[in-house]
């Protein structure tokens, strides 16, 4: 097994993976193979990247791949890294490759000067849950997250801004002596 960062050329086997990725969360693949590979391919090595990936290889398969970008400002004005997605074959399992894959995160942030690794996990995955407990990591419950999609980010759409209680009395009437308000 060998850990390497996704280079050109590597889209096809990412785009596949992720059709398994996305067939473990119960949703069928969107687009063609080719169609997939380019959006790996946009997002990847595009003008700019919205993502970097590193890529664990078994020969010439495509067993495992975490997709991370770098959030600024973390601490301070430091740099964390957030790892997006940790995704290791069905056939890969539990064979130390998702420790491999986080331990050339944690070296990666650490050359960056990175203040932290982040990522979240689904609530309903329990095994996700119990390999970070294996790593030594404990959730945090002081986060909360949130998500706006599809159709929400398209046009010209107002936010929705709540309404704003006033948080002190109203003032009082003033009266003239007659008892008229004034």
């Amino acid at each position: 097994m060998r850990v390497a960062h996704a280079a050109p050329g590597d889209e096809d086997a990412i785009a596949s993976l992720c059709a398994e990725l996305d067939e473990s969360y119960g949703d069928t693949p969107q687009g063609t193979p080719g169609e997939r590979a380019e959006q790996v391919r946009a997002a990847l090595f595009g003008g700019p990247p919205s993502a970097r990936a590193l890529l664990a290889w078994d020969g010439a398969t495509l067993a495992g791949f975490a997709s991370y970008s770098f959030l600024w400002p973390a601490a301070g004005l430091t740099n964390s890294l957030y790892l997006k997605e940790l995704y290791v074959a069905q056939a890969y399992r539990r064979a130390g490759l998702g420790q491999m894959l986080m331990q050339a995160l944690y070296r990666i942030a650490a050359d960056r000067g990175c203040s932290r690794v982040e990522w979240t996990t689904d609530q309903d995955n329990p095994g996700a849950q119990a390999f970070y407990e294996t790593l030594g990591v404990k959730p945090r419950a002081s986060k909360i997250f949130y998500r706006v999609g599809g159709e929400d980010l398209e046009g010209d759409r107002p936010v929705s801004l709540p309404v704003r209680v006033p948080t002190r009395a109203m003032p009082r009437q003033v009266l003239d002596w007659r008892g008229i308000v004034i």
